[in-house]
């Protein structure tokens, strides 16, 4: 792999993923969650997703969401910005992004703009989401 290839994946703060309350926050970060990163960390294996979720007092289907989102965030590409959209066009993780084809993607994306906003100048743009497929395979391939 040459170095134009390595790409990092990337931790963001937890408040900067989309949808979370402040409460959701801090419920997160009173049980030592104050990244993406930390995030994904803590969930592995399956168990820790169950255990969180107990911790918090939430049910399981908001922590898979989370983590959906903060893995499709670590994609320098995705970030915070796109991860919520491409998590409700269907999109759960790195590999199933790096499995999809650009028109495939494009589709889902405009149909969820037009349905849940009636407006298809907010899907972005081909190049964009052709970024998001080519990082995703990268990083797919590093985790190999």
């Amino acid at each position: 792999m040459n170095r134009s290839q390595l790409i990092h994946r990337q931790s963001w703060l937890i408040e900067h993923l989309p949808g979370l309350s402040d409460q959701d926050c801090q419920k997160l970060k009173d049980c030592g969650i104050d990244t993406t990163a930390q995030l994904l960390q803590k969930v592995r294996p399956q168990l820790g997703k169950e255990k969180l979720a107990v911790r918090m007092q939430i049910q399981a289907k908001h922590i898979n969401k989370w983590v959906a989102m903060a893995e499709l965030a670590s994609i320098p590409a995705v970030g915070c910005q796109y991860c919520g959209l491409l998590v409700h066009a269907g999109i759960a993780s790195i590999p199933q992004l790096a499995q999809t084809s650009i028109q495939q993607l494009h589709r889902q994306i405009l149909r969820f703009q037009v349905a849940n906003l009636q407006r298809r100048d907010l899907c972005p743009d081909i190049a964009v989401m052709l970024a998001w497929i080519e990082q995703s395979k990268i990083l797919t391939r590093e985790l190999k």
